[in-house]
């Protein structure tokens, strides 16, 4: 399926917005200098600076394409996403911005041998950093492999390369102080490319003829051709059977003609091309809502068994998911001080909520003007193609290529802010933390995930961010709040807490990246665990942290107070100073 604009137009917008984040990156170079520069922006990014930035680099494509597409797949329980990702900002408010940034620390393992003294936790911590921005990052490039290869219909691998090349560019060349800058633009960029679509789609949706919530399955205005990249089982609802042209393998036979389909459940091979006349009514992919009344309807899940344990699941590692992101902690970092991250966080909170009103939108009208997507299970395209499809002319044409620039502003903003992430790890705990190691790590750190962008199964965006969060809720989330509020927490036991919550999450995300599940766990429990592994895994790391802190060697009680006092002490006090660890400019 391609978006059925004018490839000129979204080439240009593609490429405009590939050059302006050049620009505005080379712009930061000129002041990027010293190592921290490159790791912290010298810790001199004010509130406002900052809160854009963070929200550029928070709002990946997962939140610009693909909470669009989980509600126009499963309706009001996808509503948890942009209200998790929101409201995981509130919980880093109160628990986490300050304290982490009067630590003094460069990253997540440098907080850990600050608070707990131990380099051997600091080098655990380093390898789950690396893992949980490496499971972001790979899909961010596959993604934008395939909204290239919507758009313009190029091979995969060239979207995949030119965001990796530009990402890459960027961090290597300026650091942490480049990338400020880059990713506050592409906030503003990304708000406006959603914003001003749904604004005028959402007029034109008013005034037509369409209602949500009616008991009937949804159907296409217009003759549409579906493409079906893998193997899926739908759901044809409603009582009258449904002719549509099919190429390729239905319900495990070689098919090439018009067929038609009773109601209940059919099978499309992978390579299937489905053709659809205007008003025939759209097969939706097994486990979704197959008629728009109970799309409407909350408690069915996201497909699969146990759907309020998955609602549930997800809840938890939204909330406390965005308390151990390593690229969104990082951030805090570069704030002057404590009082400074909490009015970053505060405004990080208006503006992610802001954001997430115009995909709600979206995802409803897509519901209605493109269900052709709910075929093939992977409706992430709906922001694209949604203007073209409901405005005609040169208005819909050029609504779509603004849309195209804010899905590829998605890829290149969260993309930089976890190769950051990566190269500081790398170049501060392996390598000597001078500027060169930093570039040199940038480099590895962007090459191997693109590489295995095309070797690993390919994930589903939207579904990606779920297990993303389940493994920093399950692993570094632990690992801050007990070690900011609790002072019985041992460096023993927050190993134990990384290493049940890597272990359990960390299971469940490796099944789904290599893509292959066996039959024996492909259903039931088993399916519902390895999904959302969450609301069993975050307990489980917190119970593990908890219990062996209290029976293995606790630190100095002297000592402690002296971290605590630096960590929630006033900064007018003058308790704290940053940890310089040995950094060097060369």
């Amino acid at each position: 399926m391609s978006a059925s604009t004018t490839p000129g137009l979204t080439l240009a917008a593609l490429l405009l917005a590939a050059v302006a984040t050049v620009a505005i990156g080379a712009y930061g170079i000129r002041v990027a200098r010293t190592t921290s520069d490159f790791l912290v922006a010298s810790r001199g990014v004010g509130a406002r600076l900052n809160a854009a930035a963070i929200s550029g680099e928070y709002l990946s494509a997962a939140s610009f394409l693909g909470v669009a597409g989980l509600i126009a797949k499963y309706g009001t329980d996808a509503l948890w996403y942009p209200v998790g990702f929101t409201a995981g900002y509130l919980g880093l408010l109160l628990f986490v911005a300050a304290p982490l940034r009067r630590s003094g620390a460069y990253t997540v393992p440098d907080f850990a041998e600050f608070r707990l003294g131990s380099v051997p936790l600091r080098r655990l911590a380093a390898v789950l950093v690396v893992l949980v921005c490496a499971l972001y990052l790979i899909p961010q490039f596959q993604g934008a492999g395939l909204t290239l290869r919507i758009l313009l219909g190029v091979p995969g691998w060239v979207g995949a390369v030119a965001v990796g090349v530009i990402v890459i560019a960027n961090v290597a060349a300026g650091g942490m102080r480049s990338i400020t800058f880059v990713q506050a633009f592409q906030y503003w960029l990304k708000l406006t490319a959603l914003a001003l679509p749904a604004l005028v789609l959402l007029g034109h949706f008013l005034g037509g003829d369409k209602e949500l919530g009616v008991p009937a399955p949804p159907t296409v205005t217009q003759r549409a051709t579906v493409d079906i990249t893998t193997d899926v089982v739908v759901r044809l609802a409603g009582e009258t059977p449904q002719r549509m042209t099919v190429t390729g393998s239905l319900d495990g036979r070689p098919v090439d003609g018009v067929f038609t389909l009773t109601p209940g459940e059919h099978r499309f091979g992978s390579g299937t091309t489905v053709i659809l006349e205007a008003g025939a009514a759209v097969p939706v992919v097994t486990g979704a809502p197959a008629d728009d009344e109970s799309w409407l309807r909350p408690g069915g899940g996201f497909g699969g068994p146990h759907p309020m344990y998955q609602v549930y699941s997800l809840i938890v590692a939204l909330f406390l998911g965005a308390m151990g992101l390593p690229h969104v902690l990082v951030r805090f970092y570069t704030n002057p001080d404590g009082r400074t991250a909490r009015s970053t966080a505060l405004t990080v909170i208006a503006l992610v909520g802001m954001f997430y009103l115009f995909p709600v939108l979206l995802g409803a009208m897509a519901r209605l003007y493109v269900p052709q997507l709910l075929i093939t299970g992977t409706s992430d395209a709906a922001v694209l193609l949604l203007p073209s499809t409901m405005l005609s002319g040169l208005g819909g044409k050029l609504l779509a290529a603004l849309a195209a620039a804010g899905a590829i502003a998605a890829f290149l903003s969260t993309s930089s802010g976890l190769l950051v992430s990566i190269a500081g790890v790398l170049s501060t705990d392996v390598l000597r933390g001078r500027i060169r190691d930093f570039r040199a790590a940038s480099v590895v750190a962007g090459a191997v995930p693109l590489g295995l962008s095309f070797a690993v199964a390919s994930l589903d965006v939207s579904r990606t961010v779920g297990l993303a969060f389940s493994m920093a809720a399950s692993t570094l989330c632990p690992l801050l709040v007990l070690g900011i509020w609790w002072r019985g927490l041992t460096a023993t036991g927050a190993a134990a807490g990384l290493v049940t919550g890597g272990l359990t999450a960390g299971g469940a995300v490796m099944v789904s990246v290599l893509g292959d599940v066996p039959d024996t766990v492909a259903h039931g429990w088993p399916a519902a665990l390895l999904s959302y592994p969450a609301a069993v895994s975050v307990p489980l790391a917190f119970a593990a942290t908890i219990l062996v802190s209290k029976f293995s060697r606790r630190q100095p009680a002297r000592e402690v107070a002296r971290i605590f006092v630096r960590m929630h002490a006033s900064e007018r006090l003058g308790m704290g100073a940053d940890r310089e660890g040995g950094l060097r400019s060369a």
